[in-house]
């Protein structure tokens, strides 16, 4: 019995004993006590959103100009679709006097003595083209067919004179204007009928970059542009309210 009790204080002593030895063999090995930094990994940064700058009009023209749109027939619907011969040469020769009247840079000069020289040389084929387109147009609007015709007319130059497009008009009218002085009478109409369009593809490829730049534009804004903020619904207190209507006072 007394064994037994002496043996349980011998086993706790011992226990007791060993653990206050460890403690002080770790607290005089390890001296002083220490703070380890431990060095973690940066949180991954998320790259900045690079707004690109919005898409401009081609050649600085206004945000939102009209467009001549294309028939069914795949032909931009410009002043210059579906003419005649006559209509042809003469739009031709409209064209024509606005690079002469329009083109003044230094570069461009020869244009006007060019253009005189095509008056003279060509006067009788141009005034018979003339009379033609005005045959033309009395039969399609009759004896009052004057005023649509010089309608037309002002479209025509105001369509050659485009200030977005006249750079790149006044340079392939100088190159015209030189093709057109080995031109013989007889071959003028032919010659508007190759001339006209060349010049309307200057007219074409601005076109067909301002429908890009709608297109970029739209996408731009689809993906870039601030959202709308709309106002959500007014809280109620859940009681319909009944407004009687108002009377007027006799």
């Amino acid at each position: 019995m007394n064994f037994s009790k002496a043996g349980r204080f011998s086993n706790g002593f011992a226990a007791g004993g060993l653990a206050a030895v460890l403690g002080a063999t770790l607290l005089a090995g390890c001296g002083e006590q220490k703070t380890v930094a431990v060095a973690l990994p940066p949180a991954p940064v998320a790259p900045p959103v690079v707004i690109p700058p919005r898409p401009y009009p081609p050649v600085g023209a206004p945000a939102n100009m009209a467009i001549p749109a294309l028939g069914p027939d795949g032909v931009r619907m410009t002043v210059n679709a579906h003419l005649t011969p006559n209509q042809t040469l003469w739009n031709f020769r409209s064209a024509y006097n606005v690079a002469a009247l329009n083109c003044t840079r230094p570069e461009h000069a020869e244009i006007v003595a060019g253009y005189r020289a095509f008056l003279k040389k060509h006067a009788r084929g141009l005034t018979a083209a003339n009379r033609a387109v005005d045959t033309e147009f009395k039969a399609k609007y009759g004896a009052s067919f004057i005023r649509p015709r010089e309608a037309y007319m002002t479209q025509v130059y105001n369509y050659f004179a485009n200030p977005v497009t006249l750079r790149a008009f006044c340079d392939a009218s100088l190159a015209m204007s030189r093709d057109a002085q080995l031109v013989a009478p007889a071959n003028l109409s032919a010659f508007s009928e190759t001339e006209l369009p060349k010049l309307e593809q200057i007219f074409e490829a601005f076109f067909r970059a301002y429908e890009q730049y709608r297109i970029d534009a739209a996408n731009w804004d689809a993906k870039y542009a601030p959202k709308p903020v709309t106002a959500g619904p007014v809280a109620t207190s859940g009681v319909a309210t009944a407004y009687a209507p108002a009377t007027v006072q006799k």
